[in-house]
């Protein structure tokens, strides 16, 4: 298969995933938004949300890190330039929900 082939595919598989889950994620945003620092510390403690957000915050990184290297492969001419772009862009959409899982499941 084609290498922008396969990008094209994943880029609508993940944003197929991240219908759902920012309909929940909006959701449930709107149910704790003006709570206190209880009632957001218990929704991060529950197991079944922090999964459901790890998964929600690791589709959705995915997501922009294939998009934004589109733009890279559109915009930058420079190969070095563009292979480096896209090694910090996966880097961090790696590292970032990396984080992001690591300190929930330390709540």
């Amino acid at each position: 298969m084609i290498n922008a082939t396969r990008k094209w595919i994943l880029l609508k598989l993940s944003s197929f995933l991240m219908v759902p889950f920012m309909i929940w994620f909006l959701i449930k945003f709107v149910s704790i938004y003006d709570g206190d620092y209880q009632s957001v510390l218990s929704f991060f403690s529950n197991q079944f949300m922090a999964i459901i957000f790890s998964i929600f915050i690791t589709v959705t990184f995915f997501h922009s890190a294939l998009s934004i290297s589109e733009i890279f492969e559109d915009y930058i001419s420079n190969e070095n330039t563009r292979k480096f772009a896209n090694m910090m862009v996966y880097l961090s959409s790696f590292l970032i929900p990396l984080i992001t899982i690591i300190t929930l499941c330390k709540i």
